[in-house]
């Protein structure tokens, strides 16, 4: 008989994670001068290239945020 202790899904991403990583890579190319679309629009077409759906007012929000990391 085999056991299955930690029954886990190799192929279900963490969302989270990729939401963070895409911002972060987003908020990158922002300080090196390679965004210069609106970036609600980059996050938004990153976002769904990965799979990820978000609320428009989420991704809004977290554009602004980026924006506002991007610039300190």
């Amino acid at each position: 008989m085999t056991s299955n202790a930690n029954p886990s899904e190799p192929s279900e991403v963490d969302e989270t994670e990729v939401v963070a990583h895409i911002a972060e890579d987003v908020r990158d190319e922002i300080r090196h001068g390679h965004v210069e679309d609106d970036v609600t629009h980059v996050l938004e077409d990153r976002l769904d290239k990965a799979g990820v759906h978000l609320r428009p007012e989420a991704i809004d929000d977290l554009a602004e945020d980026i924006e506002t990391d991007a610039s300190i």
